[in-house]
């Protein structure tokens, strides 16, 4: 737990709708701060963390398994967590923070790809810990018609080279079991699917001044 006001994180698989949820939670909540690696939330003098996001995309996802390890795609997420952690530590204890997933999904999806690194997990596991995570469900079917039926999947999303639905759910699977293991210690509110963001949002914003 951290001192001062609340610090929560916002977790759910792939096609979730945890950015869509942050984007309206801004306008629901703007005396919190909202903490998240998508450009809409990272600020001007932490630019690196937009452009390596999206050489990440445009370069090293494309030649995973080829051009790049599986290693080095975990030394560079790392700055992600690395990053999250600091907006975390170095936070106004008077302004309650949301996290959009923390070290928790990068943690999975580093498992998932096959990297061992026990020291760089315990390290991340030393992070300061919310006081509550609140997880979105979704449907693999639902999850896959957001990501445009799997037009818009990139390799950390389904297993196999095909991209295929059954890939993408058998990957959701399993990413959904390690994010509920890696928070097993600490207070979860799950969320089932909701008709809308505007209703996902509200429910969290709930949960969060409750």
């Amino acid at each position: 737990m951290t001192a001062g006001r609340p610090f929560f994180v916002l977790l759910g698989p792939d096609g979730a709708g945890k950015s869509s949820v942050m984007g309206r939670l801004a306008e629901l909540l703007p005396e919190w701060r909202l903490v998240s690696t998508d450009s809409a939330f990272v600020t001007p003098e932490h630019i690196l963390i937009t452009r390596l996001r999206r050489d990440l995309q445009d370069y090293l996802l494309p030649g995973l398994g080829t051009a790049y390890s599986a290693d080095f795609l975990a030394s560079v997420l790392q700055t992600a967590v690395v990053h999250m952690r600091d907006q975390v530590r170095g936070r106004n204890p008077r302004v309650p923070v949301l996290v959009d997933s923390y070290y928790y999904k990068i943690l999975a999806k580093c498992r998932i790809a096959g990297v061992r690194d026990t020291a760089m997990y315990d390290w991340w596991r030393t992070f300061p810990q919310p006081d509550r995570v609140i997880y979105l469900d979704v449907s693999p079917s639902s999850a896959w018609r957001r990501r445009s039926d799997g037009a818009n999947l990139n390799p950390l999303e389904h297993e196999g080279g095909k991209g295929d639905m059954a890939g993408f759910e058998r990957y959701q699977k399993e990413l959904r079991e390690l994010l509920l293991e890696e928070v097993g210690d600490l207070p979860v509110t799950e969320l089932p699917e909701q008709p809308s963001v505007e209703r996902t949002a509200e429910l969290v914003r709930e949960v969060l001044t409750s």
